[in-house]
């Protein structure tokens, strides 16, 4: 191992044990606030102007590039929407960035050869088995837009499915598994709904909670689980289906918490300290969940990172003060190998 090699592996063990960020190996970029889906858990599509200006994006490839982030996911809103979402793409690819995109994957067919030529790995939404239940969800008729889209692009670079279970889909894990296995998926990942968090989604003061199981949705809920590890033995051991069958039985611990029967599931997240969700107007969060606290305009990348308030909102993170995150659907945990091996 070379000097240089190093002293990054020494910077970035330091970062773990700090509430200063040294290095950034992931960002998250939302690059437009609009969206052609209306889904019930989501106000993008009510409230969404704002997009990523290019002169911004142009600076964010720049310095994000010299604080060692090596890995962006680009999402919205719809990114697909951005027009010039390719082009930012692209620049970071010159960067030699690997970049991934989150999309609803209805203009996915329409945008497929420039998605080949400049995303490494696709996250796509489908959160019904039907297309009645599809619709119920994300308030259009999607589906078969949403397919054609994925014949022409899984079998060229990863594709996965992630679906936010809710009442009314909860039924359909596993006809949704089988549907994204015959489409040639590289992976199917499941999270709940969230209907807590007041600063996401662009959300209402008074949002729609009525996406979370009831008490009586329980018990056939967990019967589904039952079934589903038992069909997709092998999708789980080759982890097709991305959460073990002990996350995926959480999910039905998270829903009997949300109606006070039992302890919220255990959180473990240190995404702060390797990743960063940027909004359209340049500002930072440390997670997708939590208040912003700084944008980069005119000072170093370091510096609007590790503002006060940035530091502040890691420590309170880590510490377990944060109230949002006892109810966070979407925990991410990097080990200290992984960071390392990342470096």
């Amino acid at each position: 191992m070379s000097i240089r090699q190093e002293l990054m592996r020494l910077q970035w063990w330091r970062r773990l044990h700090s509430d200063s960020l040294h290095a950034l190996p992931t960002a998250i970029l939302s690059i437009t606030d609009q969206c052609n889906s209306r889904c019930n858990c989501c106000d993008y599509w009510r409230a969404g102007q704002k997009e990523l200006p290019m002169e911004l994006a142009q600076q964010l490839v720049e310095k994000l590039a010299s604080f060692g982030t090596r890995y962006v996911l680009l999402t919205g809103g719809e990114p697909l929407q951005h027009p010039h979402w390719a082009s930012i793409a692209t620049m970071f690819k010159a960067k030699g960035v690997r970049v991934a995109m989150a999309t609803s994957g209805i203009l996915s067919f329409r945008h497929s050869d420039a998605i080949l030529s400049c995303i490494d790995e696709l996250y796509i939404s489908l959160d019904g088995a039907t297309p009645e239940t599809y619709q119920a969800v994300r308030g259009v008729d999607g589906l078969s837009l949403l397919e054609r889209g994925v014949e022409r692009l899984a079998g060229s670079l990863p594709v996965t499915f992630r679906t936010t279970v809710q009442r009314a889909n909860y039924r359909e894990i596993p006809a949704m598994i089988r549907m994204t296995c015959s489409w040639g998926a590289a992976h199917h990942s499941f999270l709940a709904v969230d209907v807590h968090n007041q600063a996401a989604f662009a959300r209402s003061a008074e949002f729609d909670r009525s996406m979370a199981l009831r008490a009586e949705d329980l018990d056939p809920f967990a019967a589904v689980l039952e079934d589903t590890e038992r069909e997709f033995e092998a999708e789980f051991a080759r982890r097709y289906i991305v959460e073990s069958k002990s996350k995926l039985r959480n999910l039905h611990r998270y829903f009997a918490a949300l109606l006070g029967l039992q302890k919220f599931p255990p959180v473990r997240c240190n995404a702060p300290r390797f990743s960063v969700f940027m909004q359209t107007d340049g500002s930072f969060k440390p997670c997708f969940f939590l208040p912003p606290y700084a944008r980069p305009d005119d000072i170093s990348m370091a510096d609007a990172l590790n503002t006060p308030a940035a530091r502040g909102l890691r420590q309170q993170q880590r510490l377990g003060r944060r109230p949002e995150c006892v109810r966070c659907v979407c925990p991410a945990f990097k080990c200290g190998r992984d960071l390392l091996e990342d470096a």
